[in-house]
């Protein structure tokens, strides 16, 4: 039986998903999150449907035996390739998410949007799930996409708000079927921080979905349906990472906005 002191479990194909973790501290501060990483394999975009659903399994047992009651895959990739794995896996052990599917519902819900661009990691985007599921919410909506493979890399290496970082987005989003879009989906976890930067590309005229605030919500969503909203102050939140550098300590305050400590885990020893 699941109750509402067990913790969060938030994981990501490395440490991007911290944008997504950050934003569910700030949405449920009573939470506790157990975030972990795997900085061993990543990128999860060029890895086969096969690789990544066995990464996602073994994450899914550390994280069920941290006792948490929800997990949440903070990657679009792992969620496109291992979520209907993983939820015939974890059965009623915990209660599972994507970052996918709460993004879809709400664009679908805006009818503000008609014509959407979509970017992201060569393995979201050749999964062509948001389009499959956009398409059966919204018929009527026309979604394009494009697999902008060096965004993710660029922001990990700290390339981001300067003109380098400008150049690279200014290239991607001048694909010629993103012309005439109105929304602009960043399929990505690392990508709300450059959302200012896409913003500027289109002089603030189109809207902008990223995962962070749209997730938290539909977390926060989720456990109060299942009564298991945390009333008491939450404990320590905990970061694991499978491979460890002291880089990825300094750049993980990027992505969650303040010091954090990065445990080594080895997981796959």
């Amino acid at each position: 039986m699941l109750n509402a002191q067990q913790p969060i479990g938030i994981f990501d194909s490395g440490i991007g998903g911290l944008t997504v973790a950050n934003a569910v501290s700030k949405a449920l501060p009573n939470e506790e999150i157990i975030y972990f990483g795997d900085t061993a394999h990543l990128p999860y975009g060029d890895k086969s449907l096969e690789a990544i659903q066995g990464y996602s399994i073994k994450i899914a047992d550390f994280l069920l035996q941290k006792n948490c009651k929800l997990i949440l895959i903070a990657c679009n990739t792992a969620s496109a390739a291992a979520y209907e794995t993983l939820k015939n896996y974890i059965g009623d052990k915990a209660l599972l998410m994507n970052v996918i599917d709460p993004m879809v519902e709400a664009i679908a819900n805006d009818t503000s949007i008609k014509k959407l661009g979509i970017i992201g990691t060569k393995g979201t985007i050749s999964s062509g799930i948001y389009e499959k599921k956009l398409k059966a919410l919204r018929p009527t909506l026309e979604p394009s996409s494009l697999a902008t493979a060096l965004l993710a890399s660029m922001i990990e290496a700290g390339f981001y708000n300067n003109s380098v970082s400008q150049a690279i987005i200014n290239s991607y989003l001048a694909y010629p079927d993103f012309q005439d879009v109105d929304g602009m989906v960043l399929a990505c976890t690392h990508y709300p921080l450059i959302r200012k930067e896409i913003e500027f590309f289109y002089h603030n005229r189109i809207k902008v979905f990223d995962s962070t605030d749209i997730i938290a919500s539909s977390v926060q969503k989720v456990l109060a349906e299942n009564n298991l909203l945390n009333h008491l102050k939450n404990q320590k939140h905990h970061f694991y990472v499978s491979d460890f550098t002291p880089a990825f300590e300094t750049t993980a305050r990027i992505f969650f906005h303040e010091e954090i400590v990065l445990e080594h885990f080895p997981l796959w020893d």
